[in-house]
């Protein structure tokens, strides 16, 4: 089995108040001291699985830079990163290399970086083509820049491209949504990731909305029954422009869905580096009740300096199968029910009344031996999964 390496890189030129990301402003000194640990931590990562009996797999098929804003760093410190990376592990000729980058990052210098460094697909954070909205949300840029950086990164030879864009903005409309939808399509990329504002009290628009105040524009944002309204016409015109969905939030023409992610939703192995990153590796033969380990790092950027400890978790049987459920089910696939029997046996029979009863709601759907989310349950995919860890949890208790 192949491995995924992902990389947090947690800087950016101003902080959206949308964010929940372990991400900011830093200064230069601190961007450079943080690419010194990365590179340090990447060299490190085998005496960190050996330790817990864990197994890095190879070659890697998927780096996957992710932020913040990776495309700020400087040129030296991406090569450096990259160097890094190849330096410890042996990656596949043909791996999808991703970085993500702000609309209006992505100098001339920086793309023939990312060409140097074999970096081949580029997710760009537009979150929406109306200047106004991205505007009021801390982006800085605007439509024609995101339509420049398109057309210069297919001109160097990037054409594996994602758009991310957020349902739920401050000031969007029914007909400011089609808009951003349709610019999406018109672009003719081949990956749309289409996400739902989240508001929680990790951002600051997210504080906002939750005090019903009206600083960052929060009296602007559409209501949730509004944003659900916006994300079902997302899926309607995305599919019917041949950009399919294929998983919760992410739409691709065929042959174009994210290597690296498509990881995280089937348990591949996957190692992170930096700030709030995290992974998963198989345990080694001989692991008693351990079917893998999970690492996470600080989500602090100065705790990653002074307690940089890595956090590691066995995953348990019962464990990995509730993961297969609420990671699988994420996929419009679902999770075919003869492979986890296989892997996992007469386990499987534990959850059986889980699935009968949201079957019997309406949120899953059986076909033969497939399950998978149907319409409605995409939408409250979230109480879905909760019943699946509340199984688990209810079967503890019964001493099973």
């Amino acid at each position: 089995m192949s491995l995924g390496v992902y990389v947090s890189v947690p800087f950016c030129r101003s902080k959206c108040t949308y964010c929940n990301f372990a991400s900011g402003v830093f200064s230069a000194d601190r961007m450079g001291r943080y690419v010194e640990r990365l590179g340090a931590d990447v060299a490190a990562c085998r005496a960190l699985a050996a330790e817990h009996q864990a197994e890095i797999p190879g070659p890697v098929d998927s780096i996957y830079l992710g932020g913040g804003t990776p495309s700020l760093l400087l040129v030296e410190q991406l090569k450096s990163l990259f160097l890094a990376i190849r330096n410890e592990f042996q990656v596949d000729a043909k791996a999808e290399i991703t970085v993500e980058c702000a609309p209006g990052t992505l100098t001339d210098n920086v793309i023939a970086t990312l060409l140097s460094c074999g970096v081949n697909r580029v997710s760009l954070g537009v979150q929406s083509f109306v200047d106004k909205e991205a505007a009021s949300v801390a982006r800085l840029h605007t439509r024609a820049t995101i339509l420049d950086d398109i057309a210069r990164l297919r001109g160097s030879g990037i054409t594996n491209i994602n758009v991310d864009l957020i349902a739920g903005l401050p000031h969007q409309t029914r007909e400011s949504w089609t808009y951003s939808i349709e610019q999406a399509i018109a672009t003719e990329v081949p990956h749309v990731s289409v996400y739902m504002l989240e508001v929680d009290e990790d951002s600051r628009l997210g504080r906002e909305l939750m005090a019903g105040g009206t600083k960052y524009h929060a009296h602007f944002a559409p209501d949730d029954d509004l944003t659900a309204e916006f994300y079902e016409a997302a899926c309607e015109r995305l599919n019917a422009a041949g950009v399919e969905q294929y998983e919760i939030s992410n739409f691709a023409r065929a042959g174009f869905e994210s290597r690296h992610n498509l990881k995280y939703w089937t348990r591949q192995p996957y190692m992170g580096f930096g700030v709030d990153a995290h992974s998963m590796l198989s345990a080694a033969d001989g692991s008693e009740g351990i079917e893998g380990w999970r690492f996470a790092t600080t989500d602090s950027f100065d705790g990653y300096f002074t307690a940089a400890e890595t956090k590691a978790s066995p995953v348990t049987t019962e464990q990995a199968i509730e993961e297969s459920f609420f990671l699988g089910l994420r996929l419009n696939r679902g999770v075919s029910l003869d492979r986890l029997r296989k892997e996992f046996g007469d386990r499987l029979d534990d959850y059986n009344q889980v699935i009968d009863e949201l079957i019997g709601n309406g949120l899953l759907v059986r076909t033969e031996n497939n399950l998978r989310l149907t319409p409605r349950g995409r939408m409250l995919s979230n109480e879905v999964f909760e019943r699946f860890i509340e199984g688990r949890s209810l079967l503890a208790v019964e001493g099973k």
